[in-house]
């Protein structure tokens, strides 16, 4: 794996909490738990990884405890370094008080970027979930001599995102018009909170606008700089959900078990690393039965359980039918229970004899450490 000392990773771990605010009362975006053994994190940090970026700074903002605990010194990302390696951010605005957006967690943390020798700056959210190459996005963006490439995908704009920026092209994929918040229905260019950008660049833009106190990222930057720069859009065609409810964290979560997702997603070549926990081989009952699911390591079953993703130390009771649900870690199911369209956070406990039933459109959630 070639490390291209070019280049800057800023990945920001809490922006867009409030799309589900359920999971993140305790927790960051960032370390929200996926897939059976992961956290959102873990994608845009393997990302980077893999496309060779060895320095990476991660930007948090509040409740980032379990964060910390799972990045620890990144040595899982092979981001234990002496040179560049894994920088954890602080939330703290130069005025005071928690940061307030992008921009405002940008000027604070210029020490560190520009202390860096990287010539390009790739920046990331926590909230989609992919798995991408940005080598070739750099080469495109080099060869374009691109001041900026934004990442976007043509698709619907998700429900409920947040000030969605749709993008226009010229023939030769140049930035003609960006339209924040718009009105457009079906499918559009949109942008996905991925950017390729000059170091000096984003130093110039970001002080210009804390200057005339324009905080607003897409707005001041990105539509009101595009005229006056080369702005060239890459297009991402690859498996990319974007989690802005609960819904749509629960839709993620259950298109893994397509395999041709999985394919795409956990491609063999570009593993997703995460934080090793081991734990012993899990243990099925006798009648148990298991079907369609993805059930990670430490489990016990002696119940039913079928369109389900169980978390490590998951323990589902005798009698008890589990179905279309998404369990977290060490969570404990009674006897003779029924559980469907459900999202279990971690260490809760459900008794004997519970019935909980959502919906695909609107799952239930249980919050974590909760006895039901």
């Amino acid at each position: 794996m070639s490390v291209n000392y070019n280049v800057l990773g800023l990945v920001f771990a809490s922006m867009h909490d409030a799309y589900v605010s359920e999971l993140t009362k305790q927790r960051t975006m960032g370390s929200i738990p996926f897939g059976g053994r992961y956290r959102l994190i873990d994608f845009p940090l393997s990302n980077f990884v893999h496309s060779g970026v060895s320095e990476v700074g991660v930007i948090t903002k509040s409740n980032y405890g379990s964060l910390l605990d799972h990045l620890g010194s990144g040595r899982d990302w092979d981001l234990a370094r002496k040179k560049g390696g894994l920088h954890l951010l602080p939330p703290y605005s130069q005025t005071g008080g928690i940061y307030k957006g992008r921009l405002d967690a940008l000027n604070n943390i210029w020490g560190f970027v520009e202390h860096s020798n990287a010539k390009y700056v790739i920046m990331s959210n926590c909230d989609v979930v992919t798995t991408i190459n940005f080598n070739p996005v750099l080469k495109q963006h080099m060869e374009n001599e691109a001041d900026i490439t934004l990442v976007y995908k043509r698709d619907v704009i998700p429900a409920k995102l947040h000030d969605p920026a749709v993008l226009s092209f010229d023939s030769k994929g140049k930035v003609i018009d960006v339209l924040i918040d718009s009105n457009v229905t079906g499918s559009c260019s949109f942008y996905m909170n991925m950017m390729f950008i000059k170091r000096e660049l984003l130093i110039e833009l970001v002080d210009k606008c804390i200057s005339k106190n324009t905080l607003n990222f897409k707005r001041d930057i990105i539509q009101g700089e595009y005229k006056n720069l080369n702005v060239y859009g890459y297009e991402f065609k690859g498996f990319s959900p974007i989690i802005t409810s609960m819904s749509n964290y629960f839709n993620a979560n259950m298109s893994l078990m397509d395999e041709e997702v999985r394919k795409d997603l956990f491609n063999s070549s570009r593993p997703i690393y995460t934080k090793v926990r081991d734990d012993m081989p899990t243990k099925y009952g006798l009648g148990s039965s298991v079907k369609n699911s993805l059930i990670a390591n430490g489990c016990t079953i002696e119940g039913e359980v079928e369109n389900c993703i169980l978390f490590k130390g998951v323990h589902i009771g005798k009698g008890t039918k589990v179905s279309n649900c998404v369990i977290m870690q060490d969570t404990k199911i009674g006897a003779d229970s029924s559980l469907s369209y459900v999202i279990v956070d971690k260490d809760v406990v459900i008794k004997n004899e519970r019935t909980l039933m959502g919906f695909l459109s609107y799952p239930v959630y249980i919050s974590k450490g909760s006895v039901v």
